[in-house]
C-alpha cells in the first residue's frame, strides 16, 4: 500500500487539510469570504479547494465527490451556478445538506463549507 502523506495541517484544530492516500486524495473543511454572502463564500470554498488541490499537483479537474454543507440547503441554486462557473463541465458527484456550523461570527458568519475526494492516480 501507498503511503499515507497529510498535506495543510492545523496543530490547534488537529486537523489535515488534505490526505493523500492511494490513489485519492481526501479534501476537508474548505471554506473561504466568511461573513459575505452566499455566493462570495462558495467561490471562497472553492478558492480554497483549489489551493489544498495545488499542494499535491491537482485542479479542480480531479474532483470526483463533493460534500456540500450549508447553512440554508434552499441555496443550492447559488452554488449549482458558480459550479457551472468553476468545473467546465468537468463536475463530480456530490451531496448537499444542511446543518448548524459552530463557527465564529455565528448565523451572520459561515454559510457554506465544501469536502471532497479527488483522484490523484495510481
Amino acid at each position: 500500500m501507498s503511503e499515507i502523506e497529510r498535506y495543510d495541517i492545523n496543530e490547534q484544530w488537529a486537523h489535515s487539510g488534505i490526505i493523500k492516500a492511494g490513489s485519492l486524495c481526501f479534501i476537508g473543511y474548505c471554506v473561504g469570504n466568511i461573513g459575505q454572502d452566499i455566493e462570495a463564500q462558495v467561490n471562497g470554498a472553492i478558492d480554497h479547494m483549489e489551493r489544498r488541490l495545488a499542494l499535491v499537483g491537482l485542479t479542480l479537474e480531479n474532483v470526483v465527490q463533493m460534500d456540500c454543507l450549508f447553512r440554508d440547503v434552499w441555496n443550492i441554486p447559488v452554488m449549482e451556478k458558480v459550479i457551472k462557473e468553476r468545473f467546465g463541465g468537468k463536475y463530480p458527484v456530490r451531496k448537499s445538506i444542511q446543518t448548524e456550523f459552530a463557527h465564529v461570527g455565528g448565523q451572520d458568519g459561515l454559510l457554506f463549507q465544501l469536502d471532497g475526494i479527488a483522484y490523484c492516480g495510481d
